[in-house]
C-alpha cells in the first residue's frame, strides 16, 4: 500500500504541468542541469606546492649549515697564511745557508757578527751610505768635489771602477750642465767583522740638465764591500749586478 503511494507522488512531482508538452518538459530540465554550478575538482598536491612557491631548505640540526657556509674563507685565509709562513722560513733558511757557506761552514752567528751585533750593523750600514751617496753624486759646478769623494770613500779596485762608472757624467757634465743626486734610501749588511762588510745598497738617483729644466728619476741598486780605514767604511769594491 505505501509502494503504491510512492510510486504515485512521484509521477505527480515528475509529471509535466498542465498544458505542456512532455518534450518541452525535457528541455526545461537539460537546462536546469546545464545552469546548475559546477564544482571544481581539489588541486592536486604537485599543483598546490607549484602554485606556493619553492618550499625553503631545511637546517641541519645544530646550526651546522651556517657554521659550514662561513668557515670557507677562515679554511681558505689559513691557508694562505700557512703558505707565507713557509715562504719566510724557507728565506730564512736560505740566508743562514749563505752566511754558513760565506763563513767556510762555521757557524754564522760565531764568523758574521751582522747577525749579532746590531750597533756594527748600524754604523756599518750608515758609513757605506754616507759613502755611496757621495761618490754618485756630481755637481758640474764643482766637479772637484765629486773627486775628493773619491778618494775620501773608495780604495783598492772600487777606484777604478767608479772612475770608469762616471766617465760619461763627469764629460758631459760642464757643457748639459748635470747635477747628478745619489740618495740612500734602504741597505741590508750581508756579512760583517770588526773590519770589513759587504753591504746591499738600494738608492734613488736624481739627474738635473739646469740649462734645460729637464729632470729625470731612477732607481739603482749595488753590492758593495768595505772595509773599515783609520775609523772610517770605505768602499773597496762595487758590483753592479752586470
Amino acid at each position: 500500500m505505501s509502494t503504491t503511494r510512492h510510486l504515485i507522488n512521484r509521477r505527480r512531482r515528475t509529471a509535466p504541468p498542465a498544458g505542456e508538452s512532455p518534450a518541452a518538459a525535457r528541455r526545461q530540465s537539460a537546462s536546469a542541469v546545464r545552469a546548475r554550478p559546477r564544482t571544481r575538482p581539489a588541486a592536486r598536491p604537485a599543483e598546490s606546492a607549484a602554485k606556493q612557491g619553492p618550499v625553503p631548505a631545511r637546517r641541519p640540526r645544530g646550526g651546522g649549515g651556517d657554521r659550514g657556509a662561513g668557515s670557507a674563507a677562515p679554511a681558505r685565509g689559513g691557508r694562505l697564511t700557512a703558505a707565507l709562513g713557509a715562504a719566510a722560513v724557507l728565506l730564512g733558511c736560505f740566508a743562514a745557508f749563505a752566511a754558513v757557506q760565506a763563513s767556510g761552514g762555521d757557524d754564522p752567528a760565531a764568523e758574521n757578527a751582522a747577525l749579532v751585533d746590531a750597533p756594527l750593523t748600524s754604523e756599518v750600514k750608515g758609513g757605506v751610505g754616507e759613502a755611496v751617496e757621495a761618490v754618485f753624486s756630481v755637481d758640474y759646478t764643482d766637479l772637484d768635489e765629486n773627486r775628493q769623494a773619491a778618494r775620501t770613500y773608495l780604495t783598492g779596485k772600487a777606484v777604478g771602477q767608479h772612475r770608469q762608472m762616471l766617465a760619461d757624467v763627469r764629460e758631459q757634465a760642464p757643457s748639459q750642465k748635470l747635477v747628478l743626486t745619489t740618495t740612500v734610501t734602504d741597505s741590508a749588511v750581508e756579512l760583517a767583522d770588526d773590519g770589513a762588510a759587504r753591504v746591499l745598497v738600494f738608492a734613488d738617483q736624481r739627474n738635473t740638465r739646469t740649462d734645460t729644466d729637464e729632470t729625470s728619476y731612477g732607481a739603482a741598486m749595488v753590492a758593495v764591500d768595505a772595509v773599515k780605514d783609520d775609523g772610517r767604511w770605505r768602499i773597496s769594491n762595487i758590483d753592479t749586478f752586470g
